[in-house]
């Protein structure tokens, strides 16, 4: 039995699935799905079921971004307040790369809802609750502290920078010319997912589908669902001129932090990527009903790709030992 067999096996039948990609020199030496996308219906899960990233999403909406930067529209050291003035002046100081690199110190918006919360939060709402959330963490640029609430304004700041909704910068500029057919940005009632896998958790009995919370509407932090065909493309993409500038990607691959992270197998993070410090960009995904992750050892030219919709495990562990069982084969040869 390979590594990867034996670490599918927990997603082998009827329950909630995954989806595993490894990629060697750009071409996929395994993909394998198992499970199921949708338990209630039995739905199985393939190489085109399209899951919710997740925080995988931070990448996309960083790239956006880059893109806008390399058009001219944004730069990177922007205060923020200049794209949405609408934030408290607790904000002031704060720059678009403390945003992409988590060093605003800005509150977590998911700290700041009523425990109450009925609904949806979208990403304009993040600027009202952040108006409520007092003096920040730290001084920008001071220390690190992952925030999801840095990347739904991000999304925001494309939306005032491009003219358009994020959902279709991302469309128009990424998806689409990266031929990312089942990928899409997911906005309630006005598009839809293809080949779409529901998220599930385990309560005791079996498995039942938790397919939403009350912040799985912002978009910037972690609303997209793709595929791992289509990720396939993306990873190619990173590795050449085809959609970002040397001079981006060095931007979103090197270290934007200079303090400690506090995270494990985290030495710094870039813009929408952590750095482990000896060569692996990586990045993980965790939402309700959803478990990702994504990790690129771009000097070997291998990528492992594992996306799953269940409440647990998260597969990091599990896609590191398949992707280092590869590491181990390349090395012997």
């Amino acid at each position: 039995m390979t590594e990867a067999d034996a670490r599918l096996q927990r997603y082998t039948g009827e329950v909630p699935g995954a989806a595993l990609l490894v990629l060697r020199d750009g071409e996929p030496v395994l993909r394998r799905s198992v499970g199921l996308a949708d338990v209630d219906a039995g739905t199985p899960v393939t190489p085109a079921t399209s899951f919710r990233l997740a925080s995988v999403s931070k990448q996309f909406t960083a790239a956006a971004v880059l893109l806008l930067a390399e058009d001219g529209r944004l730069r990177p050291d922007d205060p923020v307040r200049r794209w949405l003035p609408g934030l408290p002046a607790s904000a002031d100081g704060v720059t678009l790369h403390h945003l992409l690199s988590h060093t605003s110190g800005l509150h977590d918006y998911e700290d700041l809802m009523a425990a109450d919360f009925q609904g949806q939060v979208r990403d304009a709402g993040v600027v009202d609750l952040l108006a409520s959330g007092g003096e920040p963490y730290f001084a920008p640029g001071s220390a690190y502290r992952y925030s999801n609430s840095a990347y739904a304004l991000l999304a925001l700041v494309v939306e005032q920078a491009s003219g358009k909704p994020y959902q279709d910068v991302l469309r128009e500029r990424i998806f689409v010319p990266l031929g990312m057919t089942h990928s899409v940005a997911f906005v309630d009632g006005l598009n839809t997912v293809d080949a779409r896998a529901y998220g599930h958790s385990a309560d005791g009995h079996g498995w039942r589908r938790t397919d939403q919370s009350t912040t799985s509407a912002v978009l910037g932090d972690g609303g997209i669902y793709s595929s791992i065909d289509d990720l396939a493309r993306w990873d190619a993409a990173l590795a050449d001129d085809r959609l970002l500038s040397e001079a981006s990607r060095a931007l979103a691959f090197s270290p934007q932090t200079t303090t400690p992270t506090g995270e494990a197998d985290v030495a710094a993070y870039g813009y929408g990527w952590r750095l482990d410090g000896r060569g692996l960009l990586w990045h993980s995904g965790e939402t309700i009903g959803f478990r990702n992750v994504i990790l690129r050892w771009p000097a070997q030219r291998l990528t492992v790709v594992m996306l799953t919709n269940r409440n647990a495990p998260e597969p990091y562990a599990d896609a590191r030992a398949i992707g280092e069982a590869f590491l181990r084969e390349a090395t012997a040869r």
